[in-house]
């Protein structure tokens, strides 16, 4: 049994045989078990855009994520399995997690055994680039397809704007195609089973 913390409710994760999904509404933070674990948890305050941009009314503040993710850190190096994050997460520093390089390999393991490697979710059918940063405990370090994404292939989603007026602007002339939040967030069913698969098939 694999546990999926801080996913989606309704996501690729659910109704999966042997994978246990912990949504919002089951608070992955109560997650005590002993299943090894695949981690996804909420990245809008480690990201690029952690403040929320010039549009934004509230002043944010850097990592105030409730403690998910060193939560779901603590679980996979417990349980061991692999944590997933975007490219250029602060979280990775600010934890002294290992700084996986854009051309893609696995880095040399940390004192938890723990590695981490750089990905397009792009090849596994996501419709943007989406970027994105592994760190895995005690799983199959499998080789994992890291090719550039090819210039204008792939919705970028950490396009920046320096006004609400910039942003209106690249909308309606389509320089800016939008995705919804839930489009952006679940991962490809492709990529979901490569990290289950990671997971799995694990040679004790």
């Amino acid at each position: 049994m694999i546990s999926a913390l801080f996913v989606e409710k309704n996501g690729p994760y659910f109704n999966r045989p042997g994978v246990d999904p912990w949504d919002i509404t089951r608070d992955a933070k109560q997650y005590y078990g002993t299943n090894r674990v695949i981690a996804h948890p909420p990245c809008e305050r480690w990201g690029r855009y952690w403040s929320g941009g010039p549009s934004a009314r509230v002043r944010r503040k850097l990592g105030d994520d409730q403690g998910c993710f060193i939560w779901a850190l603590h679980a996979v190096q417990r349980c061991t399995g692999v944590l997933e994050h975007p490219e250029g997460s602060h979280a990775f520093r600010q934890f002294g997690l290992p700084i996986p390089k854009r051309s893609g390999g696995w880095t040399d393991p940390d004192r938890y055994g723990g590695r981490s490697c750089c990905v397009a979710q792009f090849w596994y059918g996501h419709k943007a680039r989406k970027l994105t940063w592994l760190y895995g405990v005690g799983i199959e370090f499998k080789e994992l397809n890291c090719n550039p994404v090819p210039v204008g292939a792939g919705i970028r989603l950490d396009q920046g704007f320096h006004s609400k007026e910039h942003r209106a602007r690249a909308i309606k002339t389509g320089a800016c195609q939008r995705m919804s939040k839930r489009q952006r967030m679940l991962s490809p069913e492709l990529f979901v089973e490569l990290l289950i698969s990671m997971v799995q098939d694990v040679i004790l």
